[in-house]
C-alpha cells in the first residue's frame, strides 16, 4: 500500500486534506477528497487495509486501531466472510439468566446485551415464577409466509381463483426447490391469494405457507417464491414484482403463561400495581411501546447471543402488537381468585437453529449449547418465557419502587467506568452516586479525583 497525501487546506472553506492511495495488489485506486466516503473497490481491500483507510478518514489513534484489530472469540478472517467491508469486531457482554423452569425443565439463558439490569431482572422474575410452578409454553408449527406480488391484473378476483385452483401444481414446484427440507418434514404446505387496494390500484398477492422446521426460513421461502413466480404470473395474467418472505409470522406463534404467588411478587398491593400497569399498556400505545420494549429486552438479548435475526423478531413482534388495529401490549397480567398474579404472552417467533450465523459464529454455537434446545419450536417457547419474565421484572420494579432504583444502580457502574474509574473505585464511585441520586459523568469524575487525592478508598466529601 502506497500512501500519498496532498494538502489543499484553504482558509475560506476549511477544506480537509486530500488523501489518495494506490492499492498495488489489486491495481485499484481509492480516493478521498474532502473526506468523502465515496470510494471505489473498498470491498476488495482486506480488513487491515480498510482499517488504514478508516484511520485516516476518522483520525483514529494507534490505541483505537489496536482495539479494533484485537481478536477475541471470533477470528477476523471469519468476520470478513460473514459481512461486507469488515474492519474489526465489537464485543458485547454475555451474561447468564438463571432460575428458569419451563415446562418442568431447567434452563440457563445466555443473554448478550449492553443494558444494565436486564439479566438480573430476568433471573429475579424467573425465581418468582418458579415459586408458582414455572412457565408453561406452547407453539404452532414453524410456518413462514412467502409473498408474490402481481400487478397490472385486469380481473383480480378471477386471477385469485385461478391461483388457488392451481394449488397442488404450485406447491409441487415450490417443494422441488428444497428436497432436504422436504425430507425433514417441512416444505410448502399451502397456497392462498388475496386482493389488496393500493395507491397503484388493486394488486393480487399470492402467499405460500412454508414449514421451515428448525430454520428461520428466509432463504428457503424466498427461493420457493422466486421459483413459482413465473407460474403465478401466468395464472394471474399480470406482472410479478416482489417475491419475498414476510416477517409478520402470524402462523409461527409462541405462547407462555405463568402463575406468580402474591407472596412471591411482594403482596396484594404489588399484584394490583402490575395489573393496573398492564391495563395502562393495553389502552395506550405510548405506554404499550415501552411495555413491549421491556419484553424484547430479554428476547433480543438471547437472539443476539445465538446470532439469530433480531431485526426480523422485532419487526414481527411490533407488527403483531397492532394486529387488531391498535398498538397494544404483547402480554397480559391478571389476578386470579386467590389474588395471585397470572401472566401470559403470545407473539410471532421466527428463529432457527440451523443455517446462517447460528452455525458460523463460535459463540453462538456455545450459546445454543448452553440453552440445550433441540428444535426451533422449543427455542421459540423458551424465548416467550424469557420475554414474559423480563416483562414481570420491569412491571414489578415500576409498581414497587420505580424503575430507577435497580436500573440506575447498575447504570452508575457504567458511568463510573466511562469516567475513568478502575478496580475498587468503580463500586465506590457508583455507590456514592446512587446514594446522592447524582448519576452523572461530571460527578463521577469529581469522586474519582477525591479518591485519588486521598490515596486510599474512603468516603468522599458529600456535595449538595
Amino acid at each position: 500500500m502506497n500512501l500519498t497525501f496532498t494538502k489543499t487546506l484553504k482558509a475560506q472553506d476549511r477544506q480537509f486534506n486530500i488523501l489518495s492511495f494506490n492499492h498495488t495488489k489489486e491495481k485499484n485506486m481509492v480516493k478521498i477528497m474532502g473526506k468523502s466516503s465515496l470510494t471505489s473497490n473498498f470491498y476488495k481491500l482486506n480488513p487491515k487495509e480498510r482499517l488504514r483507510f478508516v484511520k485516516e478518514f476518522a483520525n483514529l489513534t494507534d490505541e483505537e486501531i489496536t482495539l479494533l484489530q484485537r481478536e477475541g472469540s471470533m477470528p477476523l478472517e471469519l468476520a470478513d466472510r460473514m459481512i461486507e467491508n469488515v474492519i474489526g469486531t465489537i464485543p458485547i457482554p454475555l451474561g447468564i439468566a438463571v432460575n428458569f423452569l419451563i415446562n418442568n425443565h431447567d434452563y440457563l439463558i445466555p443473554m448478550a446485551i449492553e443494558e444494565p439490569s436486564v439479566v438480573a431482572a430476568a433471573s429475579y422474575a424467573a425465581k418468582m415464577v418458579r415459586e408458582g410452578g414455572g412457565f408453561q409454553t406452547s407453539s404452532t408449527p414453524p410456518i413462514m409466509i412467502g409473498q408474490i406480488q402481481i400487478v397490472n391484473v385486469r380481473d383480480p378476483h378471477a386471477a385469485r381463483m385461478r391461483i388457488i385452483e392451481a394449488r397442488e401444481e404450485v406447491l409441487k414446484k415450490a417443494n422441488e426447490q428444497d428436497p432436504v427440507l422436504i425430507s425433514a418434514g417441512g416444505g410448502a404446505k399451502d397456497l392462498d391469494a388475496k386482493i389488496i387496494d393500493t395507491t397503484q390500484g388493486p394488486m393480487v398477492i399470492a402467499e405460500l405457507s412454508v414449514d421451515c422446521r428448525d430454520a428461520m426460513g428466509a432463504n428457503a421461502v424466498n427461493t420457493m417464491a422466486e421459483a413459482v413466480a413465473p407460474m403465478i404470473e401466468r395464472l394471474a395474467a399480470g406482472r410479478v414484482c416482489l417475491r419475498i418472505i414476510s416477517n409478520l409470522a402470524v402462523k409461527r406463534l409462541v405462547r407462555a403463561r405463568c402463575i406468580v404467588p402474591k407472596e412471591a411478587v411482594g403482596g396484594a398491593k404489588i399484584v394490583d400495581g402490575i395489573v393496573n400497569a398492564c391495563a395502562f399498556a393495553a389502552a395506550d400505545p405510548y405506554r404499550a411501546a415501552t411495555h413491549n420494549k421491556g419484553i424484547l429486552n430479554g428476547i433480543i438479548a438471547v437472539i443476539l447471543a445465538t446470532c439469530n435475526d433480531h431485526r426480523a423478531i422485532e419487526a414481527g413482534a411490533h407488527a403483531y402488537a397492532v394486529k387488531n388495529g391498535n398498538y397494544m401490549s404483547l402480554s397480559a397480567w391478571e389476578k386470579n381468585e386467590n389474588g395471585d398474579l397470572v401472566g401470559s404472552i403470545e407473539l410471532p417467533m421466527a428463529v432457527g437453529l440451523i443455517g446462517g450465523a447460528v452455525r458460523t459464529h463460535p459463540i453462538a454455537r456455545i450459546a445454543v449449547k448452553i440453552l440445550g434446545v433441540k428444535t426451533a419450536n422449543e427455542f421459540g417457547e423458551v424465548l416467550a418465557a424469557v420475554g414474559l419474565a423480563q416483562n414481570l421484572g420491569a412491571l414489578r420494579a415500576l409498581a414497587h419502587e420505580g424503575i430507577q432504583r435497580g436500573h440506575m444502580s447498575l447504570h452508575a457502574r457504567n458511568i463510573a467506568v466511562a469516567a475513568g474509574a478502575t478496580d475498587k473505585l468503580v463500586d465506590l464511585v457508583a455507590k456514592k452516586m446512587v446514594e446522592e441520586r447524582k448519576i452523572r459523568m461530571d460527578r463521577a469524575k469529581e469522586l474519582i479525583d477525591q479518591y485519588n487525592k486521598a490515596g486510599k478508598p474512603k468516603e468522599p466529601t458529600h456535595r449538595n
